[in-house]
């Protein structure tokens, strides 16, 4: 069986929340995986590695499983009519909903959270309830065919999850032995629970800006 899966790509996505799902993905056999944004024009990720779109919003294709990656590009998408409407438009046409990090705000804002389960990064999981969503701190969060991960390398457990529920776990288990994914990192501190009080801090003084633009946004709709 083959399945088709879109992942929005947009200018401020971080590549990591879009690259390691679609690393999963496009390692299940038969699939095809399209980068979906308003043209086919290359854009640069936050961190300034260019992404190129396979399909546009216009002539995007039927998909089984439809991500919104996160990042600090996120803040625009939160009042583009474009993009939520076409979330709207698609969410009741797809197998699997879902997003990864920050993107889940922006099914937030399309109003597709409402009274559902969802989590995203720590460092906007206080804005989930404003649009409706339960928040939930888990790594991935699944209510019926909604599936939400947390921030950034979440997505790689994230992928496997959406593989999971689609094939079978032994699948799913074949694509992670495949990618040799055993992470064992060198520090724990990978959670504000985790982290000493000070690099908490710091991480919060660096995604400060992009945060405030963010509040500003959600607390004026």
């Amino acid at each position: 069986m083959s399945f088709r899966f879109g992942l929005l790509v947009f200018p401020g996505v971080q590549q990591l929340d879009l690259t390691a799902p679609y690393e999963v993905f496009a390692s299940l056999p038969g699939t095809r995986v399209d980068l979906i944004w308003k043209t086919l024009a290359p854009v640069q990720s936050a961190t300034g590695l260019p992404l190129t779109p396979t399909t546009t919003l216009a002539d995007c294709p039927p998909l089984d499983v439809l991500c919104i990656p996160g990042g600090g590009g996120i803040n625009a998408l939160l009042n583009d009519e474009a993009v939520l409407d076409f979330l709207r438009q698609r969410a009741p046409q797809v197998r699997y909903l879902t997003s990864v990090c920050t993107g889940s705000l922006v099914l937030g804002a399309a109003g597709l959270l409402s009274g559902k389960r969802a989590t995203t990064h720590w460092n906007a999981h206080d804005f989930l309830g404003h649009l409706g969503a339960i928040p939930v701190k888990e790594r991935v969060v699944q209510d019926g065919n909604l599936i939400t991960a947390g921030g950034v390398t979440s997505g790689i457990d994230f992928g496997l999850t959406v593989v999971a529920a689609l094939t079978s776990q032994a699948e799913a288990e074949t694509i992670q032995l495949a990618l040799e994914y055993a992470p064992s990192p060198p520090f724990r501190s990978g959670t504000p629970e985790e982290a000493t009080p000070a690099i908490v801090a710091e991480a919060r003084r660096r995604m400060a800006a992009s945060r405030a633009e963010r509040e500003a946004i959600l607390l004026r709709n």
